[in-house]
């Protein structure tokens, strides 16, 4: 029997990068997945991974759109063995540049989005089931340009600690990935080509390691926290190359 034969499966922010790579392991391994997205091309062509992958467009910081989302998973799959929090916004701007508008789309997806579609997906899963959400490295390594994002994710972390409390009695684990410098199309930011270049030279530069980390290396992590650790709950598990211990 395949690893996840069986199993279903939400993953937001699943039609690319390091979510999209969740979504493909889940699939190679028989599971049933449903991911969400704001890209109508992106959102087409994760439809073609087969017939066990359903793509719904769904803006999270939208409450009525993820209480519809909530609707079209229990219509759909019924009840989740597990659920990917993953989708997430980032733009490099310092301090004196922020404006309230980045400020406030940051907070509204990474935070907002992170804690709302808990709440509307949390009732549909499985007791025994698993939560893993998407943080970020940004928490605690101070990345000069990131202090929007980086307070945006370390709410995350908090949310973390106090669902996995809260879902306890239903035998729920909630857990994080802490990803720090990715190998992704965007580079998980909102960016111009040329900075673009710069922030991954200054992974590149930073990372002990000495080289960015994979999709496919988070998406293992993610689901070693959401199926294989199964005596862990409240973490948060580090997959940055060594960079926030070592860097």
């Amino acid at each position: 029997m395949s690893r996840f034969e069986g199993k279903k499966a939400v993953v937001s922010g699943g039609t690319h990068g390091m979510g999209l790579a969740v979504v493909k392991a889940l699939v190679e391994g028989g599971a049933e997945v449903l991911l969400t997205g704001r890209d109508e091309t992106k959102l087409a062509a994760a439809k073609e991974l087969g017939p066990r992958v359903h793509a719904v467009r769904c803006d999270v910081t939208k409450l009525d759109e993820l209480r519809s989302l909530a609707d079209t998973v229990k219509t759909t799959l019924g009840e989740v063995d597990f659920v990917h929090v993953n989708t997430g916004y980032a733009k490099l701007l310092p301090m004196e540049l922020t404006t309230e508008e980045s400020f406030d789309w940051t907070f509204g997806v990474n935070t907002k989005g992170a804690y709302f579609t808990t709440q509307v997906l949390a009732p549909l899963v499985r007791e025994g089931g698993s939560i893993v959400f998407t943080t970020s490295v940004a928490n605690i390594t101070g990345i000069p340009g990131m202090s929007a994002y980086a307070g945006s994710k370390a709410a995350v972390r908090s949310f973390v600690k106090v669902f996995a409390a809260e879902l306890l009695p239903r035998g729920i684990r909630v857990n994080a990935v802490s990803p720090g410098f990715i190998d992704t199309p965007s580079m998980g930011v909102d960016a111009s080509a040329e900075e673009r270049v710069q922030f991954q030279q200054v992974g590149d530069d930073t990372t002990p390691m000495k080289r960015h980390g994979s999709p496919e290396e988070v998406a293992a992590a993610v689901l070693f926290m959401g199926f294989d650790a199964t005596f862990t709950t409240a973490e948060e598990l580090i997959i940055d190359g060594g960079l926030a211990e070592l860097g």
